[in-house]
């Protein structure tokens, strides 16, 4: 994980040995010893737009969730293994951050992508009238087998009208950081090895990793109990804010 999720983690460790360390001096010190998360720049596409099926509007432009369950974000991509390359699915939903359904395949067909809606409408527990499905204008998105699943939910589909990444942030977001922050770091013989390692991936991001969006909460925290949260701005990480938790009945603060 990133620096700044790493000191947050790693607190109560300082606290107990008495170790006097800012977030500079950490940064410094993985730095030194060639441990900070390096970004890699995306060099292939897994989107192919130009197709026949429809292609659905844009519902999202200005919505904010207010809770989970409520806009799920889609997408699809590359990860280079030893036998070559083979492709992630990958639904977020746009609330908790949390991933909610994923696939790994050798290939970019339709019913891989669909694994991974099947396996998010198997742990869903909300309405689905009320459930934005989002993506980009990919075939996998757009096929009939695709879009029949999601009609059979009741689940209201959304595309992008662009290619900026900035339509569907939060899943070009997500993507980036299972790569770069896990993914990559490891050598992979084999497909049967990868899905393994996703699994092992997914659920670190999920329930180990804290997120800045979600008030450095882990994803499956915010998830699990719908809780209401600020978003901690990267400039000023350590500011107070309000975390309203369900399990409790009053306003809890959280100073970090």
């Amino acid at each position: 994980m990133g620096t700044r999720k790493l000191y947050e983690k790693i607190q109560d460790f300082l606290l107990e040995h008495n170790i006097k360390m800012g977030r500079g001096a950490l940064f410094d010190l993985l730095a030194s010893n060639g441990l900070l998360v390096r970004k890699r720049r995306r060099t292939i596409s897994t989107t192919m737009s130009y197709h026949r099926y429809h292609k659905w509007p844009n519902l999202i432009n200005g919505f904010v969730p207010s809770g989970i369950n409520q806009l799920y974000v889609s997408d699809i991509t590359y990860w280079k293994i030893k036998t070559g390359y083979i492709y992630i699915s990958l639904i977020t939903d746009a609330y908790s951050h949390k991933i909610v359904g994923y696939n790994v395949a050798d290939n970019l067909e339709t019913m891989e992508s669909r694994k991974a809606l099947e396996l998010a409408l198997h742990g869903f527990g909300g309405r689905a009238s009320q459930l934005i499905h989002h993506s980009d204008r990919g075939l996998q998105y757009c096929s009939s087998e695709y879009v029949k699943l999601l009609q059979q939910h009741g689940i209201r589909i959304s595309m992008t009208e662009t290619s900026e990444p900035t339509d569907n942030a939060i899943a070009e977001r997500v993507n980036g950081i299972l790569k770069n922050e896990y993914l990559l770091n490891y050598e992979v013989d084999s497909l049967d090895e990868a899905k393994k390692l996703l699994d092992q991936t997914i659920r670190l991001y999920n329930k180990e990793r804290p997120h800045m969006s979600v008030g450095m909460l882990t994803p499956e925290i915010v998830h699990e109990h719908n809780l209401k949260t600020e978003k901690v701005w990267k400039t000023y990480p350590w500011k107070k804010r309000n975390i309203v938790n369900p399990l409790q009945d009053e306003l809890k603060t959280v100073n970090l």
